[in-house]
C-alpha cells in the first residue's frame, strides 16, 4: 500500500538482485530523505501495494527504480526482519537473469552494476551479507530470520535453526 491518509506501509517487500556477468546492480540509497537504508547498498524493491502478489511486487517495483522489464527471475527465500525500530517485515528476495531495456535513473539512489565478490566489501547491513552467501551456495528455497537491535544484527536463524551472527561480519 502506498503511505498516504489512514494507510500505512504494507511490511511485505520485495527485493531483487538482478545478475549480469558476475555482476549484481545494486543501489547506493544516498537520495531519499529519513531513509531506513541511507548511505548502505540495496537490491532493487520494495514495498506492496494493493492487492499486488510478490511477483507484481516486484515487476513493478522494478520497472519503476530501473526501467527494466525482467524476463527471467526467481524467487530464492523469505526473509523476516525484525528491529526494535520499526515494523516486523517480510521480505521476499529474487534474482534475476534476464531482462528487457536499458538502466536508467532512479530517484531513490544510484544504481550500479558490482562486482559480487566486491558487494560484501560495500557498506550493507549485516544481515545482507548472510543472504548473499547463501544466493551463492544454495539452490534451494531458504528462510532467514535476522533481528536488529538498532544497526546491530543481534540474532539469525536459517530455516528454523540458529546462525552465528559472527557469520555476518
Amino acid at each position: 500500500m502506498k503511505a498516504g491518509i489512514g494507510l500505512a506501509k504494507s511490511n511485505q517487500t520485495t527485493l531483487c538482485y538482478i545478475e549480469r556477468d558476475g555482476q549484481y546492480l545494486m543501489m547506493h540509497r544516498i537520495r531519499k530523505k529519513q531513509d531506513i537504508n541511507q548511505d548502505k547498498w540495496v537490491g532493487i524493491g520494495g514495498h506492496f501495494e494493493k492487492d499486488e502478489s510478490p511477483e507484481e511486487c516486484l515487476l513493478r517495483e522494478v520497472r519503476e527504480e530501473t526501467g527494466l522489464i525482467l524476463t527471467d527471475y526467481r524467487l530464492r527465500g523469505v526473509i523476516t526482519f525484525i528491529s526494535d525500530r520499526w515494523q516486523t517485515e517480510y521480505m521476499f528476495l529474487y534474482t534475476a537473469t534476464a531482462y528487457e531495456g536499458t538502466v536508467g535513473d532512479c530517484d531513490e539512489g544510484v544504481l550500479e552494476w558490482i562486482d559480487k565478490r566486491k558487494v560484501a566489501d560495500l557498506p550493507i547491513w549485516a544481515g545482507d551479507r548472510i543472504f548473499f552467501h547463501l544466493l551463492e551456495v544454495r539452490q534451494t528455497f531458504f528462510s532467514l530470520k535476522l533481528r536488529y537491535e538498532g544497526e546491530t544484527l543481534a540474532e539469525a536463524a536459517l530455516d528454523g535453526h540458529p546462525l552465528p551472527v559472527a557469520l555476518a561480519r
